[in-house]
């Protein structure tokens, strides 16, 4: 993308030099959210205003976007649903309903983030403009709703997997479950993205070892790519579905034909999640128990049910934010807290 760095004191090659390192300092998702955000607060401006942004921005703009970004707009008339019907044509709005709060404050972030490339004060920084920000927020705030109807916990784990057998579909499944459940609670999309030369099974003949290398997750990049370890039955779960498989390169996880042929094209997201549903179906459960979240939410969730301290618990999930993560450790029923136990 095309950072908004400019200012008056650097000649262009000085300008195009930071841009490069911003560019390259900064996380390759961080730039995607940025990305869209200056796509989205561009064309709002034009729409509401008939303008470019300006840098810096005025005040007012700012607080009639915080205005607009606050209400729920379809029962409402005038030009704040008539922009966002706009928006919403463009396809960078997906309804006139009131946005998230989080999709509020990501855009404001990103739009301070830009004023400060520029070495501009923001307006988002005025004490009017920063109180309506924090009203906008609680009047927008909605309870959280789980990303997963029930967390696969090691119980429901263990249920899915009984139901695999030795075909190729079902050594492929297992250790694709094993594999997203027992490396932190992997994203989908993490699973689905490694490939043979991810895992590094140096240490397996000896240790049952296996290093799991993810090139990008949401919290990180290529450039601090972690490697997470996966022992004993998960390790072995994957290597006997890498063997059997014959798979010497390209993607881990591929799709397996009704004749049970491993084809050669990676698993899609989809695919992962309808692995999930038919081992659901399969173990007695409703097709939409769980979602690939839920072996996110299960690995934490039996996490917590295990007493195992939270940043332990972290360094394999990958959470930033302890607040985040923690959430799951707050949905196991307080009474199994070992620490009602003290005075037992």
């Amino acid at each position: 993308m095309m950072l908004p760095i400019a200012s008056p004191a650097l000649s262009a090659a000085e300008t195009e030099a930071l841009t490069d390192l911003w560019r390259r300092g900064t996380p390759e998702n961080t730039l995607r959210a940025w990305e869209r955000d200056l796509a989205y607060i561009a064309a709002w401006k034009r729409l509401a205003y008939a303008e470019e942004l300006s840098w810096p921005e005025s005040e007012a703009v700012a607080l009639r976007f915080l205005l607009e970004h606050a209400q729920d707009l379809s029962t409402a008339a005038g030009p704040a649903r008539e922009v966002a019907e706009a928006l919403i044509a463009t396809g960078l709005r997906r309804s006139l309903a009131c946005p998230a709060p989080s999709t509020l404050d990501r855009r404001i972030a990103s739009w301070r983030a830009f004023h400060r490339m520029k070495n501009l004060p923001s307006p988002f920084q005025a004490p009017l403009v920063a109180e309506a920000r924090g009203r906008a927020r609680r009047a927008a705030a909605r309870p959280r709703h789980r990303k997963s109807a029930n967390p696969v916990t090691r119980e429901v784990l263990e249920k899915l997997l009984a139901t695999c057998d030795a075909s190729h579909r079902g050594l492929r499944d297992r250790a694709c479950l094993m594999l997203g459940w027992a490396s932190g609670g992997r994203r989908r999309a993490e699973i689905v993205a490694l490939n043979h030369d991810d895992i590094d099974s140096r240490d397996f003949a000896e240790k049952g070892l296996l290093r799991i290398r993810l090139l990008s997750t949401k919290t990180t990049g290529k450039e601090a790519a972690p490697r997470l370890p996966l022992k004993g039955r998960a390790a072995r779960a994957v290597m006997r579905w890498i063997a059997v498989a014959g798979i010497m390169d390209g993607p881990l996880f591929r799709p397996v034909s009704q004749a049970d042929r491993v084809l050669k094209r990676r698993l899609s997201a989809d695919g992962l999640r309808q692995i999930l549903r038919h081992r659901l179906v399969l173990a007695g459960y409703p097709a939409g128990f769980a979602s690939p979240h839920g072996l996110r939410a299960g690995f934490l969730t039996q996490a917590a049910l295990d007493h195992t301290p939270l940043p332990a618990a972290m360094q394999l999930s990958l959470h930033r934010s302890v607040a985040q993560a923690q959430s799951y450790y707050a949905d196991v029923d307080i009474a199994e807290n070992p620490a009602t136990d003290l005075l037992e």
